[in-house]
């Protein structure tokens, strides 16, 4: 018999999330990770107020110190400006490494079996091969990241995320000059800025193309390299590329994918955070069932509308005269901003967004992109 429910490959949110559902509902888990915590990646770090609820619910409140309340989202192209913000509960702008170490606590409280420093080797017909021994468990959780070693091993690789697709962070010692998260976009390029303490901003870099360096990007966004000047770095670089992996199916046999190996989506939508911790309740809610594949069904829920709105805000990256035209047309109803962003987070249904005003942002975002003169899309 398995010694233990489930034995999750990688101890990042995606995997502790799972560990502390698993545990939450009386499981048996254990957690390999080979890093030992607080573990830091490249990472937007804002927090969506539906994320923030459910974390809350799981019992992890990261600490003062590495985090900061986020009102809304602001869109920049050139000289255009739009302001969505979130009503209720606020986002937060929230340090990777204090929301891990938060998590990892709340694990550990909850006596999860945590073996950092501890890498698995492999698949066994009987578990997951770590040094000398062969873990057992009902259910093997890859939660190891874009690159996923699991998803490899079980065959479950499809898409390898795409090649020219690329993102940079660094965090500057600033005090954030506003409480919303800004995202400027320049070209095929974007810069998101998301304050995470009283003095500190997180500047995460996205583009298409070639490889490069935050040094090299940030002359394309001239007010925030305005912004930034003389402040120093508080932070090394960090990045990744071939974003926006996909598997085969999140399940196979007893193995289940979560998180960014089960297929994440482009940074761009500042959903993975929110999209692993949804995950991890619908893969532990399928296990207390014992019916794995009802995850892979709730997984196609959950991702469906990260997936469209990646669809969505990719298409505009790849066109600059749509993303003058749609800042522009959110610009002008900033109400129906505010409702989007609303419906994001899940604090409105689709029925009381409004079909009609949803139409007539396209209808305005499609006239503006015709008649902007060619000129007029580039921002810095």
């Amino acid at each position: 018999m398995p010694e233990r429910d489930l034995v999750v490959v990688g101890g990042g949110p995606a995997g502790l999330a799972v560990a502390i559902r698993a545990r939450m509902a009386g499981l048996e888990v254990t957690v390999l990770d080979r890093a030992r915590p607080p573990i830091d990646r490249a990472c937007g770090e804002g927090m969506l107020p539906d994320t923030a609820a459910e974390l809350a619910e799981m019992g992890i409140e990261p600490e003062e110190a590495g985090r900061t309340p986020l009102a809304g989202i602001r869109y920049l192209v050139g000289d255009l400006a739009a302001e969505g913000h979130f009503a209720g509960r606020p986002a937060w702008g929230v340090r990777r490494t204090a929301l891990h170490a938060a998590m990892a606590r709340r694990a550990e409280a909850l006596g999860t079996d945590l073996r950092w420093g501890v890498g698995a080797d492999g698949l066994d017909a009987d578990g997951v091969r770590a040094g000398d021994e062969v873990l057992t468990a009902r259910v093997i959780v890859g939660a190891d990241g874009r690159e996923s070693a699991v998803r490899r091993w079980a065959g479950m690789e499809h898409f390898a995320g795409r090649p020219d697709r690329h993102a940079v962070r660094r965090h500057v010692e600033i005090e954030p000059w506003t409480d919303l998260v800004e995202v400027t976009w320049a070209g095929q390029a974007e810069a998101y800025v998301t304050p995470v303490g009283p003095r500190q901003v997180n500047v995460a870099l996205l583009w298409n193309g070639g490889p490069s360096s935050f040094d090299k990007l940030l002359p394309r966004f001239p007010d925030l390299a305005a912004h930034l000047a003389g402040a120093p770095a508080a932070s090394k670089d960090r990045g990744a590329s071939r974003l926006a992996s996909r598997p085969r199916s999140v399940t196979a046999g007893r193995i289940a994918l979560v998180g960014d190996a089960a297929g994440g989506v482009d940074p761009i939508t500042g959903e993975g955070v929110s999209l692993a911790v949804r995950e991890a309740r619908a893969l532990v809610d399928a296990v207390v069932a014992g019916d794995l594949a009802g995850y892979a069904r709730a997984h196609r829920r959950i991702a469906r509308a990260p997936r469209l709105m990646e669809r969505l805000l990719l298409l505009l990256d790849r066109t600059p005269r749509l993303q003058r035209s749609a800042v522009a047309a959110l610009a002008a109803d900033p109400a129906l901003f505010d409702r989007i962003l609303a419906f994001h987070v899940g604090a409105l249904g689709a029925h009381r967004l409004g079909l009609g005003a949803v139409l007539r942002l396209v209808v305005r975002t499609l006239a503006g992109s015709r008649s902007d003169p060619p000129g007029s899309a580039h921002a810095g």
